[in-house]
């Protein structure tokens, strides 16, 4: 048995596994199978951690603008919206929202900010950066989902949407802990609450 984190190979070859395919020794295989699994890992992976979880959002980063007036944000911003410390500043006559890369001033129509603002973000991690619980839960959804396209045995597939439920289960229990979230101050919570309307990430998830 492993005693370190769930690397994405191992979660490849766990995909593989379900459709009874040989483990791969890398991701550079050129194998059909391994290729269409790793494509589907990194997109559930993507959309998983699009949500939001304590471990990818990073809270009050200062943007300024580049010297068009323009805020870019890096490649691996997934989701900006106005610093939480300011929402009670919102209106729907004053928002700043992601449109692509770059954040757009609904109230005047343009990209050009032409001030520091503050946001908060959610990082797109590299798998490896992910904490195991996620991983898990990742690599148990994907091969679900792998499983479900290659092979189609509904029955099979059953038994991966059990383990997949558990370990969302493993997930969410985790980020309670982590995030000592309550209704007060639960960033998600608090935006259906209140209806309201540089620096940067590296590629390998440092702070920026």
């Amino acid at each position: 048995m492993s005693t370190s984190p769930t690397t994405k190979l191992e979660a490849v070859n766990t995909m593989l596994s379900t459709i009874g395919e040989a483990p791969v020794n890398s991701l550079a295989t050129g194998l059909i199978d391994a290729e269409t699994a790793e494509t589907i890992l990194n997109n559930v992976s993507r959309e998983v951690q699009a949500r939001g979880w304590n471990f990818n959002t990073e809270y009050d980063y200062t943007f300024s603008p580049n010297v068009d007036g323009e805020i870019d944000l890096p490649a691996n911003i997934i989701r900006a919206d106005l610093a939480q410390s300011l929402q009670k500043y919102r209106t729907s006559n004053a928002e700043y929202i992601q449109r692509g890369s770059k954040i757009y001033d609904k109230s005047n129509h343009t990209y050009v900010v032409d001030k520091d603002l503050k946001l908060d973000v959610v990082v797109l991690l590299d798998y490896e950066l992910l904490p195991e619980v996620a991983r898990s839960y990742i690599a148990l959804r994907a091969s679900r989902i792998f499983q479900d396209r290659v092979v189609g045995d509904a029955g099979l597939s059953q038994l991966n949407r059990t383990d997949e439920a558990q370990a969302l289960q493993d997930l969410k229990e985790a980020e309670s802990d982590n995030g000592n979230y309550n209704i007060f101050d639960d960033y998600s919570t608090y935006r259906i609450l209140e209806r309201s309307p540089s620096t940067e990430v590296d590629g390998n998830g440092s702070s920026f």
